[in-house]
């Protein structure tokens, strides 16, 4: 089974490729895509549903995972977050990719242990959980997170 992990945000989504094989894990590939904030809106959003396009079109998975938004004390942030979580589950939803959905506390507690870890103890774990991943950045880790969560938590098919 391999699956797509998703780290949704405007400035830079994080995404993260892996096969899950009973309780075996491997990475396939992670990387980041980052959009200048200087950039309008719309382009963004189509630089982020283009990125993640060719992520799906380049390794088949045969399913995604990302965040559930959360609501930040800014609401301009939240709405954006929201944003950026549209257009690439849009990506997703284009190429018949089914999606599951997983609280950050709970990526965090199946990764880590714990649900209020910080970046660094899921990058860390990440890389314990697979062995030699050479990752992209804090963004793309979490993506990797979602994916091994979701190998963990999601119905098996």
């Amino acid at each position: 089974m391999i699956i797509l992990g998703l780290d949704p945000s405007l400035s830079c989504t994080g995404w993260g490729v892996i096969r899950a094989e009973g309780s075996r894990l491997t990475h396939i590939a992670n990387g980041q895509v980052p959009t200048k904030a200087q950039t309008p809106m719309a382009e963004r959003l189509a630089q982020l549903h283009a990125a993640i396009a060719e992520v799906i079109a380049a390794h088949q998975p045969l399913r995604a995972a990302c965040e559930e938004v959360f609501v930040n004390e800014n609401p301009k942030s939240t709405l954006k977050l929201a944003q950026a979580r549209g257009s690439v589950l849009a990506a997703c939803g284009a190429a018949a990719l089914p999606v599951n959905e997983h609280a950050a506390r709970l990526v965090k507690k199946a990764v880590v242990g714990t649900g209020g870890a910080d970046k660094g103890q899921v990058a860390a774990m990440v890389k314990l959980l697979l062995p030699g991943v050479k990752i992209a950045g804090s963004d793309a880790a979490d993506a990797l997170a979602v994916a091994i969560a979701d190998a963990h938590l999601a119905p098996k098919v």
